[in-house]
């Protein structure tokens, strides 16, 4: 997201915030004064104001809702027998483990503890996989933040590619990888992440056929079977890309 729009939500929400102070200190009186059999207590010393969640829709984060039920249903159409996971949020392997067994990486291993869920410890840089081995795998909104030393990984430029040469090497000839990063313009956004041309990716992907590509607009609209040349145009979107090794 462009800076101005995060500093011009900001503003929104402390002014919101400040507008609605009132109407929670009303919204409590009139609950106090109504709770009259004291089924629970109710004390001003116990409150924790919420005060910009009464909006007329419900609100998302459009990348991290659209880019993990996108994955799920390819995984789904894949149906393997295993399914490994790098790093992507934990969201999408412990829900996918109902369903498929998952065993997730992460170079800040996660404590989960869920039936068909194995969590290891794990280096993008150097997976614990031999050559060719992994029939279904995804790695997705990580290897932008590979060198940026923001996880605490060492800093290097070339982080991200170095990355990704490991997915592709590890993933089975005719195996499936599903990888999502932020496309448009490019750059990079120190230390959070890189942004890239989709049609960057594409072309570091020699061996591999392109099977789909979808899309998280600017806009936080998800549109399937979109073009690259559409995707270059945004300023901060999620491109999800569908990969087979040849």
């Amino acid at each position: 997201m462009p800076l101005y729009l995060k500093i011009k939500r900001k503003i929104k929400s402390i002014l919101n915030g400040k507008k609605n102070q009132n109407t929670f200190k009303i919204d409590f009186e009139n609950f106090t004064s109504l709770n009259q059999n004291k089924r629970l207590t109710c004390n001003w010393s116990d409150i924790y104001p919420c005060l910009n969640d009464n909006t007329t829709e419900t609100g998302f984060d459009a990348h991290y809702v659209y880019h993990p039920a996108w994955a799920a249903r390819i995984v789904k159409e894949i149906n393997p027998n295993k399914h490994v996971d790098i790093s992507s949020t934990l969201h999408f392997c412990s829900i996918l483990s109902a369903f498929i067994p998952v065993d997730f990486y992460d170079f800040r291993p996660a404590k989960l503890n869920l039936t068909n869920l194995n969590s290891f410890k794990g280096d993008l840089l150097n997976l614990p996989f031999e050559d060719n081995s992994i029939e279904s795998i995804s790695c997705m909104h990580t290897i932008e933040h590979i060198g940026l030393g923001r996880y605490g990984d060492p800093i290097d430029p070339d982080g991200d590619l170095k990355a990704l040469s490991e997915l592709k090497r590890v993933c089975a000839v005719g195996g499936n990888l599903l990888l999502v990063v932020p496309v448009g313009m490019p750059k990079i956004v120190f230390n959070a992440h890189r942004i890239y041309d989709p049609s960057y990716i594409k072309d570091q992907m020699d061996g591999f056929k392109l099977k789909e590509f979808a899309l998280v607009t600017d806009s936080n609209e998800f549109v399937n079977h979109v073009s690259l040349e559409f995707a270059a145009k945004q300023s901060y979107g999620c491109g999800c890309y569908w990969f087979q090794k040849k």
